[in-house]
């Protein structure tokens, strides 16, 4: 089928977590539900993060998480270990299935469809009926999760049988830019990144040159990142850019590489931000692409002391940006890594002296941002 022809409608890593959020605090009300709960399954490319989008989830919940990767398994890792006893056999059933009955978690069976038929069917059992024969019974606080890829997203992919496909409720996940920068900016991912994707969405996630090397997804900017943070001080910048080509391809870095370039000429923002330096808007794009990002980024660095001045500076300066680039500076500051750090920092910006004049200025933008994202 056509892209142009696709009815799929697809789901966003934020309502994923919601779905999944939803589903493990209605085990948490009525364990009685657990049978009938229908187990998920996450359908995407390589690198969009299901399986982070899981972890996540069970985070912000303080649950357990167990990564099962199924292509790395054999059936008897799932079912036990038969072991003679006299003229019957036993089961040593693997010590990694939960045992508490209070205990409350994700099963996430990763690479499902990279796993050939055998491991698929010894794994119905446990995704479909929650149990293995007699033996093992999972607890009514645990939900069942699956992955896998699709077979035009040129991976590994065997096919579903109908028995299981009819059991799960399927959901379809694509690589969200505005979703993956909201994270990002809360999990501190270099703000050259989040600043470059912006600037050229095309080099977000892009699957159609040669996959059999680098090639530019959430996942592979996310450790570009690393590199960035933990790497560019202890090695030259000829040595970076060639990592970060084998992470994104050669198109994509030779673009970042680039665009680092032009933002290294940005203004300090950290001394801006605490009034040590006239502020400063840059006129390329590219440059305010960086800048906003940089800005959201460095706000809640730094002395905590400092914090309110930081705060008073931060809508100084939007107050000079164009309403474009103050909804996304905006954004990503009001982004936290889980809820608490999230509530705060969104009431400390939304309840500021300064935050109804930026309404007034650039409220109109915003909420017409809030509504295309919706």
């Amino acid at each position: 089928m056509s892209q142009a022809n696709r009815t799929t409608r697809y789901t966003t890593p934020k309502q994923v977590t919601s779905i999944l959020t939803e589903q493990l605090s209605a085990l948490k009300e009525c364990p009685e539900l657990a049978s009938e709960i229908p187990p998920i399954m996450l359908w995407g490319p390589p690198g969009v993060g299901k399986s982070s989008m899981v972890r996540d989830a069970c985070n912000q919940l303080d649950v357990n998480f167990i990564d099962i990767r199924l292509s790395q398994r054999e059936p008897v890792d799932l079912r036990g270990l038969p072991v003679p006893n006299g003229d019957s056999v036993d089961w040593l059933i693997s010590g990694e299935w939960p045992r508490d009955p209070e205990s409350r978690g994700i099963i996430l069976f990763d690479e499902i469809t990279a796993a050939d038929r055998s491991l698929q069917v010894a794994a119905y059992e446990l995704i479909l009926d929650r149990r293995l024969g007699d033996l093992y019974k999972l607890p009514d606080g645990w939900l069942v999760v699956a992955a896998g890829n699709r077979a035009e997203d040129r991976a590994v992919a065997t096919t579903f049988s109908s028995a299981l496909a009819n059991r799960f409720c399927h959901l379809d996940v694509t690589a969200d830019l505005e979703s993956w920068c909201q994270w990002a900016s809360a999990n501190g991912v270099h703000p050259d990144i989040i600043g470059f994707v912006r600037f050229r969405p095309e080099c977000f996630f892009n699957i159609e040159g040669n996959v059999e090397q680098g090639w530019p997804s959430p996942r592979s900017w996310t450790r570009v990142s690393h590199i960035l943070s933990n790497l560019s001080k202890r090695l030259d910048e000829a040595t970076v850019g060639l990592m970060i080509q084998g992470l994104v391809g050669a198109p994509a870095s030779t673009e970042f590489l680039a665009f680092r370039r032009w933002s290294n000429e940005l203004p300090d923002i950290p001394a801006m931000l605490q009034g040590k330096c006239p502020i400063q808007i840059p006129d390329r794009a590219d440059q305010r692409f960086a800048f906003c990002s940089g800005l959201a980024h460095h706000l809640w660095k730094g002395p905590v002391n400092q914090q309110n001045k930081r705060l008073d500076r931060f809508f100084e300066i939007s107050h000079q940006l164009s309403s474009d680039f103050a909804t996304l500076a905006l954004l990503d500051a009001t982004a936290g890594s889980n809820d608490a750090e999230q509530e705060y920092r969104t009431t400390e910006i939304f309840c500021h002296s300064a935050f109804e004049s930026w309404s007034d200025r650039h409220g109109k933008v915003f909420n017409q941002h809030l509504a295309q994202v919706a």
